[in-house]
């Protein structure tokens, strides 16, 4: 029967919780050391810690075995005798069941109690082409201080082999981790029918822990079995900090894929014209494009005139990545095939966000453009890694266009992203492009602090009291406006708002209620989006002799951005931002200004620069605040600067305005 090689790419999501594996099917009997463990000291906090960890990956049996081993060191810890094992069917015969699940759980004194249920199995997903379930496990009687051990196998059809992805370090300090990978020893063939059996890896590992790679003596004239392990000890659980880079590209792992290529140079090039044939192929403006494109270019003298048109045509279909993807069967009943061309997405007036993106090459094209895809990462996600040799990483195509000679970059796939830019994820990321001298690995631009903004304003009128009612208008531009934007396609009016309100609600002083009032462009992604609303409530504290406000409503109840003093990662941010705050108060009858945030601005890494004033004009007092950031990643040499900064100005943010009783008017004269 034909074999074919298929990635286990869900592999790292098989445990739930802290889940890891064993490839043998004996326990390990607990030392007194560990069950009276109450800490653990590599670890200072943590809810649990993996004592031992061990999966398995054998070709020629087409299993997986896996085996945890945790101490359960406070109650947070607890959740992790809870796990769900994932299993696939898909209509393609490629399949993965969970059977042969064993547990125990040993408390501090020794005593075992064996895990003696039986997994139900429920539902995660289910479509015409797949179907996910998990067999949910429940270790008993989890209490602190228990120990829990967790054995399963993984096992798929005989015609189908796989790679595994180890994934060494996740939510929980890992003392010993120990895996195996026990490729065919067989002839595989791709899909596509062609022959490799060539095992590359990608590692990102601790300095001194190192992949093992031996092979057995044959057999006949065969070749021996190959097998590769890892021996990885005290791994510490992946940082969680504010503010750091995605999380996929900071764990230790090791990525294994079947190739021929002796380097990633090779690989890219030899691959990347695969997909520049299959990009070209699908945006090769037909007739129907070249003819659509016409009557949409209609009126346009300039290149730079026609392209936008056509991005405003691309721009209005229906962006199913955001909306609704058809079925199959829906397709077929309105007599449409399978998107394969620029064509198939034109006829329907909508498509995917790589779809719509395809289309928009075609048109540029068959305006008379230059026009190049680029496949990227998505930065929220991942950071593009050019030596891990696989094309999983990259998820999006971008568009690039020569426009009177210059190269621009589109976003035509991101639903309410501006003509001329990028949404915030595909800025500064990796990939691959399409040039005249074939393909290269390439990064796309960033955009300025001046691009992204968000202006809130707020006029208030006080009462005695300390109560204000006034209106707030919050202006968003660049990727503050195509996030509310794209929030609105998954929602309705009603819930917008609501989620509206709750964002302007965290901000205000505790009390304060918003309501929206209006929303002006939503829909109209080449202007801001603005939206006002009408603010009540205690925004002051009143005493005998004075009244106390919050100089910048919107920051009275900001949390420092950076409150530890050591810091393990590079400060990240998901892009440049301009905030612009302008809070005006008008005073009740009889009270004055005592004392207001004075006049302040300081500029750090020639990226980062604040500053605050307030101005006194009769009756009122105007708060203003402006934060411009316009850099991205900073090293960790560079965290006590920011920090600083930061705590400087959000001192200053937190500073008062303190009204007094005005001195009543002396009378000028008496009358008779």
């Amino acid at each position: 029967m034909f074999r074919m090689i298929r990635a286990a790419y869900l592999a790292a999501a098989l445990v739930v919780g802290s889940g890891v594996a064993h490839a043998a099917d004996q326990w390990i009997t607990p030392t007194q050391d560990e069950l009276k463990m109450t800490s653990f000291p590599q670890a200072p906090g943590a809810s649990a810690v993996i004592l031992n960890y061990d999966e398995l990956t054998e070709d020629g049996l087409h299993m997986f075995s896996a085996y945890v081993r945790i101490k359960i060191l406070n109650e947070e810890g607890r959740k992790n005798a809870d796990y769900e094992l994932v299993q696939y069917h898909g209509n393609d015969g490629w399949y993965w069941n969970i059977d042969d699940v064993q547990g125990r759980t040993i408390h501090p004194d020794g005593t075992i109690i064996p895990y003696t249920g039986k997994p139900y199995e429920k539902v995660i997903e289910k479509t015409k082409e797949n179907k996910y379930t998990a067999k949910v496990v429940t270790l008993p009687d989890v209490t602190v201080g228990s120990i829990i051990e967790l054995h399963y196998k993984k096992r798929w059809d005989d015609n189908w082999y796989t790679f595994p992805r180890w994934d060494v370090q996740g939510g929980l300090y890992v003392q010993k981790a120990h895996y195996v990978w026990k490729p065919s020893t067989r002839e595989l063939y791709f899909s596509d029918g062609k022959n490799n059996t060539r095992i590359s890896w990608t590692p990102i590992l601790p300095k001194g822990t190192e992949i093992k790679q031996t092979q057995l003596p044959g057999v006949n004239g065969n070749n021996g079995q190959i097998i590769f392990e890892l021996n990885a000890k005290d791994i510490p659980a992946v940082v969680e900090e504010d503010y750091m880079p995605p999380m996929k590209s900071n764990s230790y792992r090791v990525m294994f894929y079947y190739l021929s290529y002796k380097s990633a140079d090779e690989f890219w090039q030899s691959e990347g014209k695969k997909w520049s044939k299959d990009i070209d192929k699908f945006a090769e403006p037909s007739g129907a494009v070249r003819s659509f494109t016409t009557e949409t270019i209609a009126g346009a003298t300039t290149q730079d005139d026609k392209l936008k048109k056509i991005y405003a045509a691309v721009m209005a279909m229906d962006n199913t990545d955001f909306t609704r993807a058809r079925t199959a069967s829906e397709d077929k009943a309105n007599g449409l095939k399978a998107v394969k061309s620029a064509d198939d997405v034109l006829a329907r007036k909508r498509g995917s966000s790589d779809d719509l993106a395809g289309l928009f090459l075609a048109m540029a094209k068959a305006a008379g453009m230059k026009a190049y895809g680029m496949a990227v990462v998505r930065r929220d996600d991942r950071i593009f890694l050019p030596g891990w040799l696989s094309f999983s990483q990259l998820d999006d195509l971008v568009a690039i266009v020569v426009v009177d000679g210059k190269e621009q970059f589109f976003d035509p796939g991101m639903k309410y992203v501006p003509y001329g830019h990028l949404d915030w994820k595909h800025t500064y990321a990796g990939g691959i492009r399409q040039t005249d001298q074939g393909v290269k690995v390439a990064e796309l631009p960033g955009e300025s602090y001046k691009y992204s903004q968000v202006q809130r304003v707020a006029d208030l009128k006080l009462d005695e009291t300390g109560k204000a009612t006034g209106v707030g208008v919050f202006t968003f531009m660049g990727a503050p406006a195509v996030r509310w934007r794209q929030r609105a396609t998954r929602t309705d009016e009603t819930e917008l708002n609501r989620d509206l309100k709750d964002a302007v609600e965290a901000m205000l002083p505790a009390g304060m209620e918003a309501e929206v009032t209006k929303i002006e462009q939503l829909y109209d992604y080449e202007k801001p989006l603005k939206v006002a609303l009408k603010v009540s409530g205690p925004v002051g504290v009143a005493t005998s002799k004075r009244m106390i406000l919050p100089g910048d409503i919107y920051e009275s109840r900001a949390k420092a951005a950076f409150p530890h003093e050591k810091r393990e990662l590079p400060v990240y941010f998901n892009y440049e931002v301009w905030e612009r705050d302008a809070v005006r108060y008008v005073l009740p009858a009889g009270m004055k200004v005592e004392s207001a945030p004075g006049t302040t601005q300081d500029k750090i890494l020639d990226s980062m620069l604040y500053d605050i004033s307030s101005q006194q004009v009769t009756n009122t007092i105007t708060v203003r605040r402006n934060l411009a950031r316009n850099g991205l990643i900073y090293p960790v040499t560079d965290y006590p600067t920011i920090r600083t900064f930061y705590n400087k100005l959000q001192a200053k943010d937190q500073e008062n305005v303190v009204l007094q009783p005005a001195p009543a008017a002396t009378a000028s004269g008496a009358s008779n």
